[in-house]
């Protein structure tokens, strides 16, 4: 039998109750602090109010998913040592990496944010994510560009 890599989480995350998403529950886990779950679930909640009060005729779900799907990463770039030098090699990502990288983005452009409460921090930047826009969507054009930058090294992957 081959061996099969996996995690224990991917079979044990549950369905969020409120919304039905395993998007939402793999993101209230991600946004969690010391184990304060019930503390990131009504941060989640609150964020999802406020995208519904400002905009009207998307629910706040389906922005919340399209914000993540805009600020996946398609392509990212990888040391590789060759012959004694590194090279920055673009690669292709992983669906679970572009899922982790995603939301590690959002959450450090809305935990960088100060003066306002975390659930309006993280409204903004879903909602600047939900229209291609914001920090988290920068960071993910950065590292497109370097990928392209160091296209000439792409026959380095293997």
């Amino acid at each position: 039998m081959a061996y099969k890599k996996w995690t224990a989480s991917l079979d044990q995350l549950k369905p969020y109750p409120r919304h039905g998403s395993k998007l939402a529950g793999k993101f209230v886990n991600c946004l969690m602090w010391g184990g304060k779950k019930s503390v990131a679930q009504r941060l989640f909640y609150d964020a999802l109010q406020i995208i519904g009060k400002r905009i009207k005729d998307v629910p706040p779900l389906e922005v919340f998913e399209t914000a993540i799907s805009n600020v996946k990463p398609l392509i990212e770039v990888r040391s590789k040592r060759v012959g004694g030098a590194s090279y920055q090699v673009p690669m292709q990502v992983k669906p679970l990496r572009q899922q982790a990288l995603a939301f590690r983005w959002i959450l450090a452009a809305a935990r960088g944010k100060s003066g306002k409460p975390m659930a309006v921090c993280l409204a903004d930047e879903l909602v600047a994510s939900y229209k291609k826009e914001g920090n988290a969507m920068t960071t993910r054009d950065n590292v497109h560009r370097m990928a392209d930058a160091n296209k000439a090294f792409a026959h380095f992957a293997w």
